[in-house]
């Protein structure tokens, strides 16, 4: 019987494949960096035809490496970049543009437009998110009116719309199925949380015909087979979900009150509210955890656009570092007594703000001021963003804040150890790392390894979790208040 599974992992900055056993063990990982392009300020798009090579070459490196064939495969998992937006041709499956990615900033004036036209409530009330071009409904919008030809091709049911997740299973299936999973559909602005199903009122609101909407399906189950050719022979495709859900799973946070944060491009934190569907006063988003065996399960989330992003800019930007591994021992140069704040609005200002037209600044800067103490600011940024999204999320959900927070931290940055000892000293609460880093694509492979029979149930599954390292907060109380002011106001300078 085939006992290992494969999850694909397509991210915001690279692809990546990885085998994993029946214990959910990695036994052989693949990767492509993904080039991010630029067309105009605030604007970033991915080629969707990179990424489709990528993922096939990813997964046959990884299998190749394993010494797996596809006999030995129980299953694919997907987990992707979510909200960033493809619409390909259904007949020739070549998309009609280039993916507009969850960062870009384009569509700010559409939604201003209908924000003024009295429409966020209505929206915020079903989708449970906020008016923003974030989300993938003013994109989709955006491909229709701007590329020739496209909504009259679109209204004739001739093209289709999904997240990567969609367009990675037309892919793989030849054009045989079109659907996606219940926590991608959630941050389109188009779907209704509340019943799982897409909304006619919201696609009216944003000009989307729903015969461009892909099905919405649990995270778990059938989603079709493999064409042949690509890997050997066909490979069931068992699980699918957006990459901060999936790293949600892949760190066991099935009970109301867990809270994990994924540190990677940028900053995610979600807040598992169980079957209770928690309305934000704090310009939170309520969104979708999972979805299995027709249940859903709730989450606050709180989104930062920039954490690693602000690294990669200090090494491709500004050169001061060589590689992203540099950035701590730089920052541990850093003279203590300078109190410089980077406030990384690169594209926006994401939670609890939601301000698309802030730009990136930086303050406090003195004549002694370098690229250490940039560097520091930059990590600590981080930090400041998260403890921004705690407050919020303890005001929204008084039953999180009663107890003591313990968060659950991955993702790339989670490797610095200085960054989360700044981060457990900014919250004052404790922060887990966990031994298995890779927990995005560990809830993509215990997706597919649940549907395929493999893997435990959901308890089963969280009691394997183990930790690496628990950072408990050391920083003195005057201390962190009088950092944490300086941030505020940081911020308040750079808000539009």
């Amino acid at each position: 019987m085939p006992n290992h599974l494969i999850a694909i992992d397509q991210g915001t900055t690279s692809t990546r494949a990885i085998v994993f056993d029946a214990q959910l063990k990695p036994h052989a990982t693949a990767q492509r960096e993904l080039k991010q392009i630029y067309p105009a300020p605030g604007w970033v798009e991915h080629d969707s035809e990179e990424i489709w090579q990528a993922t096939v070459a990813t997964v046959r490196e990884a299998m190749a490496t394993a010494g797996l064939g596809e006999k030995d495969i129980a299953g694919i998992g997907i987990t992707n970049q979510r909200e960033t937006s493809v619409i390909w041709d259904r007949a020739t499956a070549n998309p009609i543009y280039n993916a507009i990615v969850w960062q870009d900033r384009r569509t700010a004036d559409y939604c201003e437009a209908l924000r003024a036209a009295g429409h966020e409530p209505e929206i915020a009330a079903k989708s449970g998110l906020l008016l923003d071009p974030y989300f993938s409904a003013s994109k989709i919008a955006w491909l229709l009116d701007n590329v020739e030809g496209a909504r009259a091709k679109a209204e004739a049911g001739k093209l289709a719309f999904g997240s990567i997740d969609s367009f990675l299973l037309w892919r793989l299936t030849g054009g045989k199925v079109h659907a996606t999973d219940a926590t991608n559909a959630a941050r389109t602005n188009l779907l209704d949380i509340s019943t799982g199903a897409w909304d006619d009122g919201l696609c009216e609101i944003f000009g989307v015909p729903q015969s461009l909407l892909p099905e919405v399906r649990d995270c778990a189950g059938e989603f079709g087979v493999t064409t042949p050719e690509l890997f050997g022979g066909p490979i069931r495709i068992l699980g699918m979900a957006g990459d901060q859900q999936a790293a949600t799973i892949g760190q066991g946070c099935f009970s109301p009150g867990m809270m994990k944060s994924t540190y990677g491009t940028g900053c995610f934190v979600l807040l598992n509210t169980g079957d209770q569907r928690v309305t934000s006063r704090n310009r939170l988003l309520t969104t979708i955890a999972y979805q299995l065996d027709g249940k859903r399960t709730y989450a606050l989330e709180g989104a930062i656009f920039i954490a690693g992003a602000a690294v990669q800019w200090l090494r491709d930007g500004l050169k001061v570092i060589a590689a992203s591994s540099e950035v701590n021992a730089l920052a541990a140069s850093a003279d203590p007594a300078e109190q410089v704040y980077m406030v990384p609005a690169f594209v926006g200002l994401g939670a609890p703000y939601w301000d698309p037209q802030a730009r990136g600044a930086i303050f406090g800067l003195t004549r002694n001021s370098g690229a250490p103490e940039i560097a520091r600011a930059a990590l600590d940024a981080v930090g400041y963003q998260t403890r921004d999204l705690l407050e919020a999320m303890h005001a929204d959900w008084p039953a999180a804040g009663a107890a003591r927070t313990i968060l659950r931290v991955d993702g790339g940055m989670t490797s610095s150890d200085a960054a989360m000892q700044f981060l457990a000293d900014i919250l004052a609460s404790p922060v887990d790392r966990p031994v298995v880093m890779e927990t995005t694509a560990l809830g993509a492979a215990y997706l597919a390894g649940r549907a395929a029979g493999l893997c435990p149930d959901l308890d089963g599954f969280a009691a394997q979790w183990r930790l690496d390292r628990r950072f408990e907060p050391e920083m003195d109380a005057q201390m962190r208040e009088t950092k944490y002011a300086g941030w505020k106001d940081a911020v308040r300078r750079t808000l539009s």
